[in-house]
């Protein structure tokens, strides 16, 4: 099923997650340093980490939400995306949680509740993590209608479906096929 939303010819959703996944799950990371060593440093750098991972949580949601309805209604694909969805959601409302009770402590030192909130939502985007990866690698959203390892370059303007194998068939853009 391919994506409704893209980004220079690819599913804008995947491209997007990469960034809100790595500040998250590194602000994390971060809190545990802090507890490891008590250099403050750490727990200042996770809270804006925090913040910079909320928005952009937030901005590669529209397009996930996007691609969601556009799946058939009745299919797997569409409950492991609702899951998948929701449990995001409750990754940044977890995440935004630990923001919230960082935010007027000295030096955004977290408490045992923004601790808490963090490590439950570090854990439960690992799962969400993978369940997109159960979307797009075993039941193809996303993907090119039609795609193979041999595809035209996504900005070609060329259909996915375009190069036929190893022997070489290209479909050009008005529909004649080609050999290479």
């Amino acid at each position: 099923m391919e994506s409704r939303a893209k980004l220079a010819g690819h599913a804008a959703h995947p491209i997007l997650i990469v960034f809100p996944l790595g500040l998250l799950a590194t602000a994390t990371i971060f809190d545990i340093v802090y507890l490891l060593n008590d250099n403050s440093t750490f727990v200042l750098v996770s809270y804006w980490m925090i913040v910079s991972g909320l928005v952009g949580g937030l901005l590669a949601a529209v397009p996930g939400w996007i691609d969601w309805f556009a799946i058939p209604a009745g299919t797997r694909a569409k409950r492991i995306g609702l899951v998948h969805g929701l449990g995001n959601v409750a990754v940044l409302l977890l995440f935004g949680l630990s923001w919230l009770f960082r935010r007027d402590e000295a030096g955004y030192v977290p408490s045992i509740l923004a601790l808490v909130a963090s490590f439950i939502a570090f854990a439960l985007a690992g799962f969400t993590g993978w369940l997109g990866g159960e979307l797009v690698d075993r039941l193809g959203v996303g993907v090119d209608n039609g795609a193979h390892l041999n595809s035209p370059n996504s900005l070609s303007g060329r259909p996915a479906a375009g190069i036929d194998g190893a022997g070489g068939h290209i479909t050009d853009v008005s529909g004649r096929e080609r050999l290479v």
